[in-house]
C-alpha cells in the first residue's frame, strides 16, 4: 500500500541518473553539519548580535575539517553528480562559471 500510495512521487526519481540519485539519497553529510552547528550554537546559547552567531555558524563548520582534506573528498564524491546535474539542468550550474 505503501508504494502504490507513493508511486507518482517516486517515478520521476527514477529518471533521473544514478550520480544524481545517489547525492539526493545521501543526507548523512547534510545531518552531519547540521548536529555540529546546533551543538554549537546551543553551547554558547545567547549572542549579542547577528554577528557573533554567524561567527560561531563559521566556526562549527571550518571545526568540521580541520586538515582541511575534506574539500578533496567532497569534489571527488560530487564531480560525477556535479556533471550530471548540468546534463539534465540544460548546463544551468555551469552559467556562473563562464
Amino acid at each position: 500500500r505503501l508504494w502504490s500510495n507513493a508511486w507518482a512521487e517516486f517515478v520521476p526519481f527514477l529518471r533521473f541518473d544514478a550520480e544524481i540519485r545517489r547525492v539526493i539519497c545521501t543526507t548523512n553529510a547534510i545531518e552531519s553539519v547540521n548536529a555540529r552547528i546546533r551543538k554549537a550554537v546551543r553551547a554558547r546559547g545567547h549572542f549579542p548580535n547577528e554577528a557573533a552567531a554567524l561567527k560561531c555558524v563559521y566556526m562549527a563548520v571550518m571545526g568540521l575539517d580541520p586538515t582541511g582534506q575534506g574539500c578533496k573528498r567532497w569534489t571527488m564524491r560530487w564531480k560525477p553528480a556535479l556533471q550530471a546535474f548540468d546534463i539534465a539542468f540544460d548546463g544551468r550550474l555551469s552559467i556562473g562559471r563562464r
